[in-house]
């Protein structure tokens, strides 16, 4: 998003549910095709993240407050869209601590294809959460 772009934070009434619903799908195309292609054998029943629930859940509760991240850095950024991507990459990055620190405690359970797939996973939120948000909801900055 350029610096001379605003934000319509009036759009988000539309742009939030669809930035969640779309980035709860690519999130479960990734599990979809990372357990059907990755995984030989595919991972244990026990193994929650790549399973339904959590990956819908956690991708629900995190994307909604993007969204409110994304609409408080709108309300009070002179440059909305260069600061939501630089907190957004932040987030990224943190979010895939766990992943890491999981694979360093039970590297049986968390096999790097089974991590990988996890923060491949993370990035599909991220991505679909900083397009859709920033380029949906991007109007003309009011003249100074």
């Amino acid at each position: 998003m350029r610096d001379d772009v605003g934000v319509s934070l009036r759009r988000l009434i539309w742009v939030a549910p669809v930035t969640v619903a779309s980035a709860v799908l690519a999130v479960l195309a990734v599990r979809l095709v990372s357990v059907a292609v990755l995984e030989l054998p595919p991972p244990p029943d026990t193994f929650l993240p790549l399973g339904w629930f959590f990956p819908i859940v956690d991708t629900v509760v995190l994307v909604t407050a993007a969204v409110l991240v994304f609409a408080l850095v709108a309300r009070w950024s002179k440059a909305p869209g260069r600061a939501y991507w630089w907190i957004a990459i932040a987030a990224l990055a943190v979010s895939m601590l766990p992943d890491f620190g999981m694979h360093t405690r039970r590297p049986d359970l968390f096999t790097w294809p089974r991590t990988i797939a996890l923060m491949i996973m993370h990035v599909a939120a991220w991505w679909v959460t900083v397009t859709l948000l920033t380029r949906l909801t991007a109007c003309s900055k009011p003249a100074d």
